[in-house]
């Protein structure tokens, strides 16, 4: 018989304490994103399995909890979804219950069919990471009164549970730090109403300029993405104006990152001649050769209070209902100079 992985074991691997292992697996603060990622990787290599002996109630149920994402989310540019379901199913497994996962494709969503999860009849609640289509959704709440929460958006329909980050003050943030800089022509690089997250993010840079005073320019507004299908395309879109802004903000640093290779096909220099700011702190590796000036996401503290409230919300506990905002905070980067500097 296999013998089992334990704290100690992981801690010696990664060169921490126990106790930052202990923490790291039990969601407690005081240590950087990086690290806690590091450490539930190995865990999670290393096959540990956590004792549940910890829980308050000891006849509570093992719950399945169902992972819904659209297909659109699952590719080459969005692979900051698929760090966000690893994390879900962690942070699920190390409060004793499993996870099952089902992409949902465009064409199920059209036809309104519905996913194996709930047909099955194989969870016990249900976890929508990112935007679907809404009459889809209304659709598996007309054939089952499974517990369900969104992450990472939210239909605004005032009856929903849902994790969000601040997109709306993020973007806002990062424009007014532009200002701060010295720019005054300023453009945003996202399609507005493609996901809701976009439109917020939009918002904030809008309010930005009009605080400071400016007219908005259509023409610095690029789009990144179909709206239908809401897939980043870095061929089809990203088309520049004949009168370039001195700064972007852009809705993620995926599009942060595709900018700048643009504009550095064409010739402009980032950050000497154009800067950029993006979102979320997340890109893959190789995808840029200089650190994005960004808006950080804490996708871990998004993923454990959605996990915990659907786990609450399963075994008919208190939780927080409605719409949860978690703050994030700038990280800066080598993307942004001065103007006129």
């Amino acid at each position: 018989m296999a013998k089992s992985v334990r704290l100690k074991d992981i801690a010696e691997r990664i060169g921490v304490s126990t106790v930052t292992v202990s923490k790291a697996l039990s969601g407690q603060k005081g240590m950087s994103n990086a690290l806690r990622e590091k450490i539930m990787a190995l865990a999670n290599e290393m096959g540990y399995v956590p004792s549940i002996s910890h829980k308050k109630d000891e006849s509570a149920r093992n719950y399945t909890i169902g992972v819904i994402i659209s297909e659109q989310y699952m590719n080459e540019y969005n692979t900051f979804y698929n760090r966000l379901h690893q994390q879900v199913s962690q942070l699920a497994m190390e409060n004793g219950c499993f996870t099952m996962l089902e992409v949902v494709t465009v064409d199920s969503q059209n036809k309104r069919t519905l996913p194996r999860l709930v047909t099955d009849k194989k969870v016990d609640g249900l976890m929508v990471i990112g935007r679907i289509d809404e009459k889809y959704l209304d659709n598996i709440r007309r054939y089952t009164s499974l517990p369900m929460v969104f992450l990472d958006f939210c239909n605004h329909t005032g009856d929903e549970d849902a994790v969000i980050a601040d997109s709306y003050n993020g973007a806002y943030c990062m424009t007014n730090y532009l200002f701060d800089m010295g720019h005054k022509k300023i453009g945003f690089v996202g399609t507005v109403l493609a996901s809701g997250a976009i439109t917020d993010r939009y918002f904030g840079y809008r309010k930005s300029l009009l605080e400071h005073g400016l007219e908005y320019n259509e023409k610095w507004v690029i789009q990144d993405r179909d709206p239908a299908v809401g897939t980043i395309d870095a061929g089809a879109f990203f088309k520049l104006p004949e009168e370039m802004p001195t700064a972007f903000v852009c809705n993620c640093d995926i599009a942060a990152g595709i900018l700048i290779k643009k504009l550095k096909d064409k010739g402009y220099r980032v950050p000497q001649d154009i800067s950029v700011v993006g979102y979320d702190n997340y890109i893959f590796p190789g995808m840029c050769d200089i650190k994005i000036t960004t808006y950080g996401v804490d996708t871990y503290e998004m993923g454990r209070n959605a996990v915990l409230n659907l786990i609450r919300k399963v075994s008919r506990e208190r939780y927080r209902q409605g719409v949860m905002i978690l703050e994030g905070h700038m990280i800066e980067g080598d993307s942004v100079s001065r103007y006129g500097a």
